[in-house]
């Protein structure tokens, strides 16, 4: 989303034009697993959208994001639910995520930022999310994706350019999907327990373990 990115005060609301608004109930699902008092990292919390949810479950959240101004606006909103306390915005990006130490969080979530990394990002990202996920953890992602069926992909690409060019017009904002997201976690080792995706296949909902877990 890094258009998106651009214009951090038309963030929300370009998402929720670009997913007929149905990300607020992809999030409320994607958060379900967490309990409370959990220890949470939301990688590229951007606003905060899936931070609260977190928080108002009960966990203590971790947010990071490279954007400095949607951290502030994502602060300015904590001060107004009063929830501050439970949360902490740090402005850094997934290249330091070694800074964490193994086994740090119960629960690691992303919402639509791994289609912003490059090849190489999701490779390292990958491999430090099962390093500093505890063993019983779950690593929850939301994105957009490129459904694997060529039929989906032309009704997907007919069906969203209206969609597109109404929200550009109205924010100044676009999206991109990513590739192969699901080969990627399992070649790093990790196992999608869950999946949940809509009916084109062009946005998912995954809930992934660490190998082995019972």
């Amino acid at each position: 989303m890094k258009i998106l990115e651009s214009a951090p005060y038309r963030y929300d609301k370009g998402i929720k034009i670009l997913t007929l608004g149905k990300i607020d109930k992809a999030y409320d699902r994607l958060v379900d697993p967490i309990k409370k008092d959990d220890k949470v990292l939301d990688i590229g919390c951007g606003t905060g959208m899936l931070s609260f949810r977190a928080v108002l479950k009960g966990a203590n959240v971790t947010g990071i994001d490279i954007n400095p101004e949607m951290l502030e606006i994502a602060r300015k909103r904590s001060e107004e639910l009063k929830i501050k306390e439970k949360i902490e915005f740090l402005e850094m990006g997934v290249a330091e995520l070694d800074h964490f130490e193994n086994d740090s969080f119960d629960v690691i979530m992303s919402g639509l930022c791994f289609s912003e990394l490059s090849e190489d990002e999701i490779t390292f990202t990958l491999n430090q999310v099962k390093r500093i996920l505890s063993k019983e953890g779950q690593f929850l992602l939301a994105d957009e994706i490129k459904s694997r069926s060529l039929f989906k992909r032309i009704i997907n690409w007919f069906l969203r350019i209206p969609l597109v060019i109404i929200t550009y017009i109205l924010t100044q904002t676009t999206s991109r999907a990513i590739k192969n997201i699901e080969q990627r976690i399992t070649g790093s080792g990790l196992v999608i327990q869950s999946r949940k995706s809509n009916f084109l296949d062009n946005f998912v909902e995954l809930i992934i373990i660490k190998e082995g877990k019972k």
